[in-house]
């Protein structure tokens, strides 16, 4: 090795190695030279100094150089060979290529969106200590491969809490963990399609991005009315479909509550086709001013498939979610899952069943429905005060309220002009499909969000921006 190649050596590494406390230099050390071989300094082929050599030029010990030499191999991106000392990996490349920078998400005034819980809200401190108390109580061989259908402890958690909160009928060993709502529809949307399934029925306004999971499981969506007593069950029957998908505690995006007669109904309904219904429970215990109603599959486990997630509760990010199929469907359903994706993730489910056992979910629940209800009032009052005209529709609940504009109004051009504003809502016409027609102009706004003062200050410009629209 020659000389210049040691000096050069010893500039690319001295300083990042000098800068940092005694008990991080060997970490400095590893950095700097993976940094320098990413990035082409060091080229493939080049001979390093000996850990002896190296550990002079830096004033380290000669075992923090052996033992970032030896990471730095096991990475691959040094070899040592008997006689010819170590060397930059042949297999790395040169110079790396530049980043490209990452597309900057839009950076709204006010979002509206609906949906989307206080992400600032989540119990970070709870959830970090949620993890290390249910690492530690998860046994060496549970993180293996997971058993597919979730952590045996946390369905148990999940059967007692649903049982508890929202009437489900459900053992432990009825309910699969999936990540999130969207996968639960994924794997009996795949289950249905190998059965002959070519239709699912869906409610009309409803969420599009679920009906085009299901087109792109080959089930053509089949748009069914909803009025104020929930999706039109004599419109269903009508149909040629033996499947249908509600959200029958909190409809999206009307926010009515599926009444008596019509559950009746629609249990009447999937008994008499063989049918099934699939009761997507999305955010069932938000609730500001009444008990909500006992889950739909209460009524008949046999043609219910029960879905949820924490994704309202807590965050969307964790993709913890619950499936409960039908005992008929069961063994299917696992089966998909099983090729999917060998099972979700048991830490974070190990985390989930702490925090259900030991109270911490339902204690976060509670602080989140005051913090909730206090929002959607300050923005109902503000509505109220700037736009009287317009009307809140449905019941207080949930993370969003539809906003009902005088007739005529062209909801989706004040969508538009409201964007041009830099506030983020959606129009109530964006949620029926092409073809169908609204039952009345809206806004479908999410207030969960923002607190009271930001959602005065978006309605104060709401108004604004709704006066010049004319």
């Amino acid at each position: 090795m020659t000389s210049n190649t040691t000096a050069s050596t010893r500039e690319l590494l001295l300083p990042a190695v000098s800068a940092e406390p005694a008990r991080t230099r060997g970490r400095a050390l590893e950095s700097a030279l993976r940094e320098a071989i990413r990035t082409g300094r060091l080229r493939p082929g080049t001979r390093l100094p000996s850990s002896r050599d190296l550990a002079g030029q830096l004033g380290l010990a000669r075992g923090t150089v052996t033992a970032g030499y030896a990471q730095l191999i096991a990475e691959g991106y040094l070899v040592a060979r008997h006689g010819s000392g170590t060397t930059v990996a042949d297999t790395v490349c040169g110079t790396a290529p530049a980043a490209t920078a990452p597309s900057r998400p839009v950076r709204w005034r006010y979002d509206l969106r609906p949906g989307i819980p206080a992400l600032g809200a989540f119990p970070r401190a709870e959830w970090v200590a949620a993890t290390k108390a249910g690492l530690a109580e998860l046994p060496d061989d549970a993180l293996g491969y997971p058993d597919y259908a979730g952590l045996p402890a946390l369905r148990a958690e999940l059967a007692g809490y649903l049982g508890r909160v929202r009437a489900v009928a459900a053992g432990p060993d009825d309910v699969v963990v999936t990540h999130g709502v969207a996968e639960g529809m994924g794997l009996i949307a795949r289950v249905l399609r190998a059965a002959g399934h070519t239709s699912i029925a869906v409610e009309c306004p409803g969420h599009l991005g679920q009906a085009e999971l299901f087109a792109a499981h080959g089930l053509r969506p089949v748009p069914i009315p909803v009025d104020h007593l929930g999706i039109r069950v004599d419109e269903l029957a009508a149909t040629d479909c033996r499947v249908v998908q509600v959200t029958s505690a909190h409809q999206f995006p009307l926010g009515v509550v599926l009444c008596p007669n019509r559950r009746r109904a629609l249990i009447a309904w999937a008994r008499e086709r063989d049918g099934l219904i699939l009761e997507d429970d999305y955010d069932a215990e938000h609730r500001y001013d009444r008990h909500a109603m006992g889950a739909v599959q209460a009524l008949d486990p046999a043609h219910v498939a029960y879905l949820g997630s924490v994704s309202k509760v807590l965050s969307p990010a964790l993709r913890i979610g619950w499936l409960i199929p039908p005992p008929g469907l069961r063994p299917a359903v696992i089966d998909a899952k099983h090729y999917n994706d060998l099972g979700g993730s048991p830490i974070p489910q190990a985390a989930l069943t702490h925090l259900l056992r030991t109270g911490g979910y339902e204690r976060h629940l509670r602080r989140t429905r005051a913090l909730y209800r206090r929002r959607r009032d300050a923005l109902l009052v503000a509505v109220a005060e700037r736009l009287p005209s317009w009307r809140a529709v449905g019941v207080a609940a949930g993370l969003h309220v539809v906003l009902r504009l005088p007739d005529g109004t062209d909801d989706l051009a004040l969508q538009q002009a409201l964007a041009a504003s830099g506030i983020n809502v959606f129009a109530l016409s964006g949620y029926v499909p092409s073809g169908r027609i609204v039952p009345y102009p809206g806004l479908v706004v999410g207030y969960a969000s923002l607190g009271p003062d930001r959602l005065r200050a978006a309605v104060d410009l709401i108004a604004d921006v709704a006066a010049l629209a004319g």
